[in-house]
């Protein structure tokens, strides 16, 4: 059967009374206030229309139908005596010759009001989300979604790049998440892995001379869920360039984003190129934070000097860093509030003091300042009124806490936060290498193709102990928006020697290189070119565009925090027989 709608729930206005027109949809409700007199509310896809019942027949057609059953409206399109101007189609009305109905709805009672469906549980929301997803607004974040993908793809083809797909079925690697696994049945033991992302295959296009690649990309990490994280799966604005640097990275997106954002964010304003640059080391000197969100003005200041030697135990032998607040107006009560929440989230507490009005220190730890007072104040550069806030510890304990009380100050102060905006920043120069919390040893910080700062010539030096490892940079930055994380990139390290070289600093000899990368390593021996990539996350664009919290909101079905599709069922158990195909035997198995 073929529905062959003359007009979408959206279309009629005025001029179109007097028409015969047919619709289709769901019955969103339905108001009797006679005996054949009710008022129909009937949605589709585009809006909704008011259908009155004036007619025994009519009425017999919609009595008994519950909610949300999909029905044809056949009838003449009239003025509507009492309009309703909230809605584009408010100054008319359909009045019914035929009611079809469709799709009987056959519960009566639903999980949820659809236009109220936000404020139900989440696992209710996710277990019947194709009911969820007929709410507008949640439909209108997915309807979002759609157009800023297509308007990234338009965008990177006007910038010359060819849009690649990549394989899903690869091999596994060490890439820093965990992998999702596949068995192959033909090849018994051995596991195909989704890819974490394209990285190797897009170098590898690089190497076979294409120029400019994109997708639109899927990823998988088997790694928990966080608000602007989802688990399982999440899909990335995934290019690279050849014969590019960091430079030509950052002017295409500087070309791209900004439009985008200013088009379809929840704010008009967004940051025009040249983003800001700010190196690693000195973001968190001032931020606390590798992301931070530059719509706040608060910076941190060090006060380790002053303070250092107050008396005050959490600061003796620390580092202590110090957030200054001009003309803060929060009450005792909210402060306490403030440094509660800094705790919960950085795992170690903030602590304060006023200078008044009237030039006392006061409140928080003030009997500790108060000793200090003007020594304090010369170094903190305070004037009366102001709030400081203070974290202490190892150097980046005290800039980590920090950067969340900033961040905590910022939205509690509405004078030192611009909000309605999208300020960009790339933060540059990170560490190439770390010493890694389990291991205790050298490891690479980020991504171990990474191009270092000095090249060779710095590698040689640190393997000879003339440079510490630690203080070597690499062509690896980060793309920030509103103090979210929007992606990595890096000049990729595209010669074997400088690869190998920056492998043995982690006790990876050639040999492991040659096995853990071997298509990539003999790529590179055949002559490759100098590239450069990043790959922005669609979801958490998008999040940041629709203003969102979480960024389940924005996904069309996504699976909750514990990386279960309710909906669907999955993760499920599968029978013997294929488990039998698959060569696998199960060592323990979830309760049911």
């Amino acid at each position: 059967m073929v529905q062959s709608r003359t007009h979408t729930c959206n279309d009629l206005r005025m001029e179109h009374v007097g028409q015969q027109v047919k619709l289709v949809g769901w019955m969103e409700n339905v108001r009797e206030v006679g005996q054949n007199l009710a008022f129909v509310v009937l949605r589709d896809f585009y809006g909704t229309t008011q259908v009155v019942i004036e007619t025994e027949d009519m009425m017999a057609a919609v009595k008994g139908l519950n909610k949300e059953s999909t029905i044809s409206v056949e009838g003449a399109v009239r003025e509507r005596d009492s309009k309703n101007p909230k809605l584009p189609t408010g100054d008319i009305e359909v009045v019914p010759s035929k009611i079809e109905v469709l799709g009987r709805c056959r519960h009566n009672e639903l999980p949820f009001q659809i236009n109220r469906s936000r404020e139900a549980d989440e696992t209710q929301r996710l277990k019947y989300r194709y009911l969820d997803l007929r709410n507008p607004e949640v439909k209108n974040n997915i309807i979002l979604r759609c157009n800023v993908v297509a308007a990234l793809r338009a965008a990177m083809l006007a910038e010359g790049f060819l849009e690649i797909t990549t394989p899903i079925l690869t091999a596994s690697s060490p890439e820093g998440a965990r992998d999702y696994l596949v068995p192959s049945r033909k090849h018994p033991g051995k596991f195909y892995a989704l890819p974490q992302a394209p990285q190797q295959f897009k170098q590898l296009l690089m190497a076979s001379g294409f120029d400019r690649y994109f997708q639109i990309a899927p990823c998988f990490r088997d790694e928990d869920a966080r608000g602007d994280r989802s688990p399982g799966e999440f899909y990335q604005l995934d290019m690279e360039m050849a014969f590019a640097g960091q430079d030509d990275v950052f002017a295409v997106l500087e070309r791209v984003l900004p439009p985008i954002f200013a088009k379809y964010g929840k704010y008009s304003v967004a940051s025009e190129a040249p983003f800001v640059r700010i190196p690693y080391l000195e973001a968190m000197d001032k931020y606390g934070s590798d992301k931070p969100d530059l719509r706040i003005d608060l910076t941190l200041t060090d006060a380790t000097g002053p303070l250092a030697s107050c008396g005050f135990p959490p600061f003796e032998g620390n580092t202590v860093k110090a957030i200054v607040v001009t003309d803060f107006q929060g009450t005792r009560k909210q402060i306490d509030k403030l440094c509660a929440d800094v705790e919960v989230q950085a795992g170690e507490k903030a602590y304060w003091f006023r200078y008044d009005e009237k030039g006392e220190i006061v409140g928080g730890i003030a009997k500790f300042v108060q000793p200090i007072k003007d020594e304090v104040i010369k170094a903190l550069d305070l004037t009366p009124g102001c709030f400081v806030g203070l974290t202490a510890g190892k150097l980046l304990t005290a800039q980590k806490t920090a950067g969340v009380l900033r961040s905590k100050l910022g939205a509690f102060c509405p004078g030192h936060m611009d909000a309605q905006r999208y300020e960009f920043c790339w933060i540059v120069d990170f560490p190439m290498y770390e010493i890694g919390e389990e291991s205790g040893e050298l490891e690479f910080c980020h991504n171990p193709f990474s191009m270092p700062n000095g090249g060779l010539e710095v590698l040689k030096k640190a393997a000879a102990g003339e440079v510490d490892p630690l203080t070597i940079t690499a062509f690896q930055y980060d793309l920030v928006c509103n103090g979210v994380e929007l992606s990595s990139g890096a000049v990729r390290n595209h010669d074997p020697e400088i690869m190998i070289e920056a492998f043995q600093l982690v006790r990876l000899g050639e040999e492991d290189v040659k096995a853990k990368f071997p298509a990539m390593y003999n790529a590179f021996t055949y002559g490759a070119p100098p590239h450069a990539g990043i790959a922005p996350g669609v979801d958490r664009m998008v999040m940041l565009l629709a203003g969102e919290d979480s960024i389940r909101e924005i996904i069309p079905f996504p699976m909750n925090k514990n990386a279960q599709d309710v909906m669907m069922g999955a993760p499920s158990f599968v029978e013997q027989k294929q488990l039998d195909e698959l060569n696998i035997m199960c060592t323990a198995k979830e309760e049911e």
